[in-house]
């Protein structure tokens, strides 16, 4: 029982320094934090962000899909304020409505208050959803000016934060990133990360059930993954950071659904939904690295032919941040998938 035991003390202490955090790396090492899909919650945002100490990260890299989904009004009258999260309403008192609204955020939505009259006007109004699309636009770009200045009060100005789209990203919140003194959106550009190693990033993806922004045909993400891949000189150092997961490789298995667009059997039957022009072109060129997102429930990595490909997965709306960290010694070496 000798080995066993020692086995499990191995496992056990490797998961404590990975959860503790600050991280012993080898001089020289070159430490990237990988995470996706965080959805509009600023408590991800947060932990994205303190990754770089806590983690000893040099390379903060954030894959795609920062706005949130939905708003959630809150109807104020009477002196108390009401909302319905989970399918229940909820009455909270004035002195509330702050933690409400945090709890709100960390979960990804976006709050707005306004009166029962309002809210009847709006949703009766002829041009109800221009003006819903507008208030929701408003707040993402709220919420992504609050993030920018978040991030360039805690780290250094010139470390590296790279952002990427993903497909549930509108078009209009990427002029945040672009205006930052710190952060870089990485879309359709290729950036070099530590020694040597040159990152290509996409966030569109094939086409979804629910048509997003930033999503197309097959043979267009494939023109398209063609174009920044043509960008790298050394492919034997090269990192994917497409938002798409390559096709039947066990990081883009989704619930099965159907014709509602609702899962199937309670969520148990799975499917592979990823592109296969992402997994046509890690096959081709095979960088040792590539980075994936987008199906929330594939955590996980893999193998395909010599790539090692990443999907830290995502569980967002309980405001925990899924990410990967990666060396590059400089060769690629997956320290862990973590969960903070």
């Amino acid at each position: 029982m000798g080995l066993l035991n020692n086995l499990k003390d191995w496992l056990n202490q490797e998961q404590k320094d990975l959860e503790e955090g600050g991280m012993d790396k080898d001089e020289g090492v070159t430490r990237l934090f990988f995470a996706t899909d965080v959805h509009g919650s600023t408590v991800c945002w947060r932990k994205f962000i303190n990754a770089a100490e806590y983690y000893s990260a040099d390379v903060l890299v954030l894959g795609g899909d920062t706005t949130g989904k939905a708003i959630m009004p809150i109807i104020r009258e009477n002196g108390t304020y009401r909302f319905n999260r989970g399918g229940q309403e909820q009455v909270i008192e004035r002195d509330e409505l702050e933690d409400a609204k945090e709890s709100m955020e960390n979960a990804g939505y976006y709050s707005y208050v306004l009166t029962q009259a309002e809210y009847q006007e709006l949703e009766q109004a002829s041009d109800s959803q221009e003006r819903q699309d507008e208030i929701f636009e408003e707040k993402m770009v709220e919420r992504a000016e609050k993030w920018r200045a978040l991030a360039e009060e805690r780290l250094p100005r010139d470390f590296p934060v790279y952002v990427s789209p993903g497909n549930d990203d509108p078009f209009h919140v990427d002029q945040v990133w672009e205006e930052s003194d710190l952060i870089d959106l990485v879309e359709g550009e290729v950036v070099e990360i530590g020694d040597g190693y040159e990152m290509a990033s996409t966030g569109w993806t094939n086409p979804t059930p629910w048509d997003t922004d930033r999503e197309e045909s097959e043979s267009e993400l494939a023109d398209r993954l063609e174009a920044v891949i043509d960008k790298i000189d050394d492919m034997d150092r090269a990192i994917f950071n497409f938002h798409a997961p390559p096709y039947d490789s066990q990081l883009d298995d989704a619930p099965e659904l159907d014709e509602n667009l609702k899962p199937k059997f309670g969520a148990q039957s799975t499917e592979p939904v990823g592109s296969t022009a992402v997994r046509e072109a890690i096959e081709t060129y095979q960088p040792p690295l590539s980075l994936h997102g987008h199906i929330h429930e594939s955590r996980g990595q893999t193998r395909i032919v010599d790539t090692i490909a990443v999907n830290p997965g995502s569980v967002y709306s309980e405001g925990s941040l899924q990410g990967a960290i990666i060396d590059l010694r400089p060769e690629v070496d997956v320290v862990g998938l973590v969960r903070g």
